[in-house]
């Protein structure tokens, strides 16, 4: 893996992750992974296992911004309304790419959850610790590590809240009897369609 010697932004990640005594394996792949599918894919882990670095900003005091930083589990998308309650930070808002860029030093699709110029604040979704291993970027969106959810939580001193969506839960359909085919028209059957696309 000659990327996690040669790449500034790698090599950062791995400092921060030795200045606390942990040693990660970096893995990095000929091409980038865009989506937590992708990432998930290329990993051949759980799309839940991902570890997604959502950068957010709330005006700091004497002005600018202060970044926040969500580690958020592939499926879930951030709240917006829980997270200003989390940070107490009513005007928090997601950071643009360019804002994530110059507040961070990574850019978008390799946002590392540590490594970062100054401190940071640092929320982790709780689903994260249903897994007993997780990926995160690791400074560019060709490179990955492996890390126990505590772990990452110590790393990268984060606080444990819940600040995503709740998922819709995909609605259960009744069962069809044997004798009449799913293809029927009727209301079984627009339910059992609907019901395999949830």
């Amino acid at each position: 893996m000659p990327e996690t010697v040669t790449n500034p932004a790698i090599q950062r990640v791995l400092d921060a992750a030795a200045r606390k005594g942990v040693k990660l394996e970096i893995r990095v792949f000929p091409q980038g992974t865009h989506t937590a599918e992708d990432a998930a894919a290329a990993v051949a882990a759980d799309l839940g296992q991902i570890v997604k670095s959502l950068v957010f900003v709330a005006p700091a005091d004497g002005g600018g911004l202060e970044p926040i930083i969500c580690l958020v589990s592939g499926p879930n998308r951030v709240d917006l309304s829980r997270l200003a309650a989390v940070t107490a930070e009513p005007e928090i808002r997601r950071a643009t790419a360019r804002e994530a860029n110059e507040l961070t030093g990574f850019s978008i699709g390799g946002i590392p959850p540590i490594g970062h110029g100054r401190p940071l604040r640092v929320i982790m979704d709780p689903d994260l610790g249903r897994f007993r291993e997780v990926w995160a970027a690791a400074g560019t969106d060709t490179a990955v590590f492996p890390v126990p959810p505590g772990t990452l939580r110590s790393l990268s001193n984060a606080t444990v809240a819940p600040i995503t969506e709740d998922r819709q839960r995909p609605v259960a359909t009744p069962p069809v009897p044997d004798d009449r085919p799913i293809e029927s028209s009727g209301y079984g059957a627009g339910r059992a369609q609907q019901g395999a696309g949830a």
